[in-house]
């Protein structure tokens, strides 16, 4: 067993994405595995059997397999910034739940058979709220980013990023620039260098604030 906890990751995976910003401003160190989608190592399999990243196996050999339990580990260890303070369950449940179903027939209509078009525009409608609430501070729940906000980010991002001219034009000023915000951050930055899948037997990568191997 490893020394350090293992993360099974996928740069672009939205899920994956908010585990790793989490465990960063937690200043938790990782044995980080590059997982191609198409071909996932027999390994993810075995330590989750969803087989889907995130996934993070403790020293102890304990295995946490869901981004949002990943991110509240992290901060249950170390919260420098006070996420945990800004933990809004419903707004994230929307996230993941009605906001996700709409994102991801917008962003593959073919794959899901849907109007990509309708689900836009559900999906967007589900924004407003979040432009309105942004109105009285400039992060989610309050004037520093929390983990709420990076929980809803990745999301947002991959929303934005299906059609950025539509998404540019929607009348959604502080949703724009609090998204514009997380991406030009530093800890943005610092969670999105590439690495080569992993395989067995492949020398360990170590993913953190201290310790970053990246391959180009």
């Amino acid at each position: 067993m490893s020394a350090l906890p293992i993360l099974y990751s996928f740069r672009r995976c939205p899920y994956a994405m908010r585990a790793r910003m989490a465990l960063w401003v937690a200043g938790i160190t990782v044995e980080l595995r590059e997982v191609k989608l198409a071909a996932k190592p027999p390994a993810l399999a075995a330590a989750s059997p969803k087989a889907t990243v995130p996934v993070l196996v403790l020293p102890d050999g304990t295995v946490i397999d869901e981004s949002l339990a990943i991110m509240r580990w992290a901060l249950a260890q170390h919260d420098p910034e006070g996420w945990l303070a800004g933990d809004d369950a419903a707004l994230i449940a929307a996230n993941d739940g009605p906001f996700k179903h709409h994102l991801d027939r917008a962003k593959y209509p073919t794959r899901y058979a849907a109007d990509g078009l309708d689900h836009r525009a559900a999906a967007l409608t589900l924004l407003l709220p979040l432009d309105a609430r942004l109105a009285n501070a400039a992060q989610l729940c309050g004037e520093s980013r929390s983990l709420t906000d990076i929980a809803l980010f990745p999301f947002v991002r991959q929303f934005a990023a299906i059609d950025p001219d539509w998404f540019g034009q929607q009348s959604l000023p502080r949703l724009t620039a609090w998204l514009e915000g997380h991406l030009a951050s530093e800890l943005f930055k610092a969670i999105m260098p590439k690495f080569a899948p992993w395989q067995a037997g492949d020398a360990a990568v170590l993913f953190g604030p201290a310790h970053i191997t990246p391959t180009s």
